[in-house]
């Protein structure tokens, strides 16, 4: 009796392991991924205030309140989330702006959060090659771009709004430097404290804290809005437009109508 016990005993582990791996797919958490990257003030990933962002904070609220998912944080850079969104898993980024492109394959939320737009970040010393296109402390960039008068920075595939994004589109490629790594601001501001390239867009937030976190001095730049541009620019959560993404943004904008759009401080330009 002894034998024939110890005999049936993995077998009956066996039978248990099928059982719970034919558990009904319907009682299985889905998996939601959620696409992040280091966007201070939006989404902070270094330093005292990690995970303080207003996006992260958002996010964290968005978790909580579906639990019927199974959350994945995952950190991937502007190119590679705009890719994820394109395919058919279930996929969302807590800080995308809406363009017609994008919004092809990509289902937006109400607003999460409103802030003032990208702007041009130039170093002190360099301000002279940008003199004759300020006016009025804006820059008149389809005037700069005309010129060819200096090498301008950009993140790889992200949006600096409809009105930016059209005009960028029809310069030369040769104007820009296209930077599509982990932490591209933090590689452009170093590019241009090296003098590769001269200028760079951005958030004037999100630039200060990056020069913050490489040690260097905000003092040493400028920042000019762009002329003719929006003066804000309204951040969305988006999603995989297909049915489970639809399922997601309904939740989402249950959470978001609650708790209202957020509203980032007027940036210092100086």
């Amino acid at each position: 009796m002894t034998h024939r016990s110890k005999w049936r005993s993995p077998w009956a582990g066996l039978i248990t392991s099928l059982l719970l791996a034919w558990t009904p797919c319907s009682q299985a958490e889905q998996q939601l991924i959620w696409l992040m990257r280091d966007l201070p003030p939006l989404t902070v990933f270094y330093g005292p205030q990690k995970g303080q962002g207003i996006i992260d904070q958002v996010t964290q609220i968005l978790i909580d309140s579906m639990p019927q998912y199974q959350h994945v944080v995952m950190p991937v850079n502007r190119a590679r989330a705009l890719q994820m969104l394109a395919e058919p898993s279930l996929t969302c980024d807590p800080a995308l702006i809406w363009n017609p492109a994008r919004a092809r394959s990509i289902i937006y939320s109400v607003p999460v959060a409103v802030l003032h737009s990208n702007g041009m970040a130039i170093l002190r010393k360099d301000q002279q090659l940008i003199a004759p296109f300020v006016h009025d402390d804006k820059v008149d960039l389809p005037s700069l771009l005309n010129a060819q008068a200096l090498k301008l920075g950009l993140i790889a595939k992200r949006s600096y709004g409809v009105w930016v994004d059209e005009l960028l589109s029809q310069s030369p490629a040769s104007q820009f430097f296209m930077h599509y790594g982990n932490d591209p601001l933090g590689s452009l501001l170093q590019m241009q404290h090296a003098g590769r390239i001269q200028a760079l867009l951005g958030y004037w937030p999100e630039i200060q804290a990056k020069i913050s976190q490489q040690g260097l001095s905000s003092e040493t730049m400028v920042f000019y809005p762009i002329q003719g541009a929006p003066e804000y620019q309204t951040i969305y959560v988006g999603c995989s437009d297909t049915p489970d993404g639809r399922e997601v943004i309904r939740n989402v904008n249950a959470v978001l109508t609650k708790i209202g759009p957020m509203h980032l401080p007027h940036p210092d330009p100086q």
